[in-house]
Formats: C-alpha cells, structure tokens, sequence
C-alpha cells in the first residue's frame, strides 16, 4: 500500500500564442507546485481490477482521470494486477490548481511502484499526455517553462514564496472559457528571461472576471493586499508574500462567503519527495 500527496499547481503566467490545426490552442506559461495536495491511498489488488472507493462529488468512478491512469497503464504494459484507490479531495474542482491532472500523475507514478514496472519518468510522461495536457508537468515534478499544448517544459527556478490562494467558491468550466470570443489568442511569445523580468499575465482572467462577478470581487479584494492573480482557467485566485506570517494575517481577514489557504511555493513537487526520487 503507498499514500500519496497529489500536489496542487500555479499558472504563474498563462498566454496563448497560437492554434494548431487539430484545434488545440498553443500555450506559454510556468508551473510551479504548492505544498498543498489530496492525498491518495494506493491498494495492490491482486484480482487485477481498477476500483475507486471514494466518492467524488461529480466524478463518475469511470470518468475519473485516476481510474483512467491505471487503465492506460495496466493496458498498455499488460500488467495483470490491479490497484484499490481511496482520495482525500483537498483540492477544489474547475479551480484551475490542476487537481484532476495531479491526481492522474500521482496514481501512474503509484502504480509504477506498486506494480514494479520500474518505468522512466519520460515513459509515465508519454501516457500522463494521452490523459490531459497538464499531466506530464506533475510527472515530471519540476517547476517548468511550459510550451506547445503544455507538453515541452524546460526546467525553471522561480522564486518560493508564500502564497494565499483564494477559492470563490464557483467552479469554472475550461472548455466554456476557451470558447470565449473575447480571448486574447495571439499573444507574442515571450522569453524567459521576459519572465523573470515581471513581464506575463493570464489571458483568461479578464474572460473569467466577466463571466463570474464572484471571481472579480475576490481578484479586487485579494489586490488590496498583495499583486492577485487568476491560476489556470479559474477560478482560484493567488498572491505572493514574503513570509508565512504576513499570508495568515490576511487569511485571517477572509470574507465567510469564501474559502482559501496559505501554502508554500515549491519548485520540486512534494511527490517526487515522497517517492523519494
């Protein structure tokens, strides 16, 4: 049996520069990882079946991106063993944290051990992209510089703050706001070094901010305190801060209508540490 942490993701930055001809969109943006995770339990099942024991609130067990992680895996490698999973949900659903993709990334690397393939980190990548674009970066586990649909990432250090992530309490779908006509879809790609200057920004939050008035009060409430930004396609909300103490102090103020937590900025996901890789 393995328990392990499913870590959230932040878009620091989220720019489309293109479309390809198949209709996906061209991204740039950075990934880094938050010591904020659902946890995941990990049962070997020796009859070979792939079972959730959990109920997620508007996750169909065969919708599951979990479930559908196993499945590619087992299927492709013929293994004959199955896996049990149980979740602690900790992350919100359409909160732009990249639950769904964290969660796939967490079981295939689960499975990986429980099951002794022994597969590369590259090997699990290439099935975690026939899941989601947004899988490989948590398999691989390193704050990335990201391109393509997602998928070409580059290594990057950013710096660790201290974040406060605000959730608003809605949830947002990221196929109806990639439909917005508003979207900036054109944007000129950036360096990274660009980047690291203070240049970037998230075309979907002013596309959000629109469609959710609960997601602009809380972008303008969070600017109050500290430089607020949409993560992802919505609708979780982020700030930077210096120290642990001065994020608490303006959780501490929160409005009851929403949620929100202080974690810290990490650019090596808190699974690989678990896997001790």
């Amino acid at each position: 049996m393995l328990v392990l942490p499913a870590p959230a993701k932040l878009n620091l930055f989220l720019h489309i520069t293109g479309r390809r001809d198949d209709g996906y969109h061209l991204l740039q943006t950075v990934f880094q990882f938050l010591d904020y995770s659902d946890e995941i339990t990990l049962s070997l099942n020796e009859q070979g079946t792939i079972r959730r024991l959990t109920d997620v609130p508007n996750v169909p067990e065969a919708s599951d991106l979990m479930i559908k992680a196993a499945t590619a895996l087992q299927q492709h490698y013929a293994v004959k063993a199955g896996v049990t999973l149980t979740i602690d949900k900790k992350l919100p659903m359409g909160g732009g944290l990249g639950g769904g993709s964290s969660d796939a990334a967490t079981v295939l690397h689960g499975c990986n051990q429980l099951w002794q393939l022994n597969l590369s980190t590259i090997e699990l990548a290439k099935i975690g992209l026939q899941l989601g674009a947004d899988v490989p970066v948590f398999v691989h586990g390193f704050a990335a510089w990201a391109e393509g649909v997602g998928e070409k990432l580059t290594p990057v250090s950013p710096l660790e703050p201290w974040y406060f992530v605000l959730h608003p309490n809605e949830s947002i779908s990221t196929a109806e706001i990639f439909s917005k006509q508003g979207l900036t879809r054109d944007c000129e790609p950036l360096r990274i070094a660009h980047f690291l200057a203070g240049q970037g920004v998230n075309v979907f939050e002013p596309e959000v901010a629109k469609s959710c008035p609960e997601v602009a009060k809380a972008l303008e409430w969070l600017s109050n305190y500290s430089p607020a930004r949409l993560t992802g396609s919505g609708s979780c909300i982020f700030a930077p801060f210096d120290d642990k103490l001065s994020a608490e102090s303006v959780l501490a103020r929160l409005p009851e209508k929403w949620c929100g937590f202080i974690a810290k900025g990490m650019n090596r996901s808190p699974l690989l540490t678990a896997l001790t890789i």
